[in-house]
């Protein structure tokens, strides 16, 4: 279709069909479509198209002639809103300026209750995993209890345990005979006395001539060892020596007297102390000799001996 005179515009943009809606248009001359004038609403204007008022034409319906257009901002008495129409939308309701603002009229969906309800559900969810964690624990500890307590009045021991008493056991020194000067058989010019202080048994032996000797029988050997044969003794500071025999064999190194307290020279009481040699024993009874020989340093007094299992003293 080919566009005719607009009058002073040659462009259908410039042709607006509500014009006489606006107050520009309402200045210039615009009337409604059946007010006389173009087709657009503006004087001199042709419109392209027939216009209708709003609402004039009914889809599905019988057309109904267009009435007198009313006074600008009057309601047409002929409009029918397409909810009346039949096939035609739901009815809307209006929405207030305060309702879209969020007050008033209208009201949105409540987020605390929500917030609320969320919060509840995720607190139940917690709570039900933590009595069901609790419940399982208390399950196993009594079954681990269970497992633990031997069925029946009798009580049994682990065998970790009872490896290690046996270890334990084994690991402790035998109880290894102890003598004192009372107690030992005396050779040569060896013989017994009370006169210096400080000796444990109260007696001791006097050793301080050549060919003197303290013999021990010692019983109850557990096995064939190495065993240190401690010896406590007193010198009037100096330095002594002895010769050990075990069932007649001379053992190869000498007991060594030597004046390990300090004492001075002729002080038997300060000269008391204590030494250890090295001994071959075998299992059962032996005879532990300790004698003063050629070539010993002997003047010393003899009060205890006893032996201690190994060869560190």
């Amino acid at each position: 279709m080919a566009p005719g005179n607009n009058g002073a515009s040659t462009t259908p943009e410039d042709d607006d069909p509500f014009g006489y809606l606006y107050a520009d248009g309402q200045a210039a001359g615009a009337t409604p479509p059946n007010g006389g004038g173009g087709g657009y609403g503006y004087p001199n204007s042709r419109s392209f198209n027939q216009v209708r008022t709003v609402g004039e034409r009914q889809y599905g319906q019988q057309q109904v002639p267009p009435q007198q257009t009313q006074a600008y901002h009057q309601p047409n008495a002929h409009y029918q809103a397409p909810e009346t129409v039949p096939g035609g939308g739901p009815p809307t309701q209006p929405v207030s300026s305060r309702s879209s603002r969020g007050g008033g009229g209208g009201r949105g969906p409540n987020t605390k209750a929500l917030l609320i309800g969320a919060v509840a559900v995720v607190a139940a969810v917690v709570i039900g995993i933590s009595v069901a964690m609790l419940s399982n624990g208390s399950d196993d500890d009594k079954n681990a209890d269970a497992g633990a307590k031997p069925s029946g009045d009798s009580q049994s021991v682990r065998p970790s345990e009872t490896a290690s008493q046996s270890a334990d056991a084994s690991a402790e020194p035998a109880d290894l005979p102890k003598t004192d000067a009372k107690s030992l058989t005396l050779g040569g010019p060896a013989a017994t006395a009370a006169d210096v202080k400080g000796a444990k048994a109260g007696t001791y032996v006097t050793f301080n001539k050549a060919g003197a000797s303290l013999t021990w029988t010692v019983n109850n050997i557990p096995k064939d060892a190495a065993y240190s044969l401690h010896v406590t003794y007193s010198v009037p500071g100096e330095d002594d020596n002895a010769t050990m025999t075990v069932n007649g064999t001379e053992q190869s190194r000498l007991l060594s007297m030597k004046n390990y307290a300090h004492a001075d020279k002729g002080d038997w009481e300060k000269g008391w102390t204590d030494t250890w040699g090295v001994v071959q024993l075998t299992k059962g009874t032996n005879a532990i000799t300790i004698s003063c020989e050629q070539g010993n340093q002997c003047n010393a007094l003899v009060d205890q001996m006893w032996l201690v299992e190994g060869t560190k003293g």
